[in-house]
């Protein structure tokens, strides 16, 4: 019988797949071409632009973890997979019981629902492949984009954390939890959401 991580997933528009060394260059393009949008955000974006030799060390890095059960980080693709849309993650942080999603989208692709319909399809897959027990998501209050993402898809706003984590520049700075528990899933739209996933062999396991 097949069995996880998923190493492949099919949405209705998107690709999203462990990352690959020869990703490197479609990834520093939709890196460079976001990061007055990114920087606000995603605290390594501080330290871009980086050459695209640095991009091949940090994948092989995401593709070692993925492949020894320690991270799972994905890219983000177009259907054909020509081009980068961002990234993504079902992030173990949080212990064996639970994934943790982030994501970061291509500055020009904004506002046409392709991070909805990923978190979507990383949600069933966390639940249904995964086998864990609650889904995280965590952003910064301000972030107002990424914050409706989760109330878009029925995620509960636990809580809102004081200073718990910093900027790049190292200022402190709030984060709100959003959580999906188990139970929640499968009463929730998102059990149905119309998705594709595969094991490394590409056996079918969603």
């Amino acid at each position: 019988m097949p069995s996880g991580p998923a190493y492949r997933i099919v949405t209705e528009r998107l690709v999203l797949r462990c990352w690959d060394p020869a990703d490197a260059g479609a990834l520093k393009d939709a890196i460079d071409a976001s990061l007055d949008h990114l920087r606000p955000w995603m605290p390594w974006a501080i330290h871009e632009p980086e050459p695209v030799e640095d991009k091949v060390a940090r994948l092989r890095h995401f593709r070692s973890l993925f492949d020894g059960d320690e991270d799972y980080v994905y890219g983000m693709f177009d259907a054909d997979e020509r081009e980068v849309v961002g990234g993504t993650g079902l992030h173990m942080r949080l212990g064996p019981a639970a994934r943790e999603i982030g994501y970061w989208l291509r500055a020009d692709l904004e506002g046409q629902g392709l991070m909805t319909e990923t978190v979507a399809a990383l949600t069933r897959v966390a639940f249904e492949v995964d086998r864990v027990r609650w889904v995280e998501i965590r952003c910064d209050p301000a972030n107002v984009r990424s914050a409706a993402v989760p109330r878009r898809l029925g995620f509960e706003h636990e809580a809102t954390l004081a200073r718990r984590t910093e900027t790049a520049e190292g200022a402190p700075r709030d984060v709100m939890v959003f959580t999906m528990l188990e139970d929640a899933f499968r009463d929730s739209p998102l059990a149905g959401a119309p998705i594709e996933a595969y094991d490394a062999f590409g056996e079918r396991l969603i």
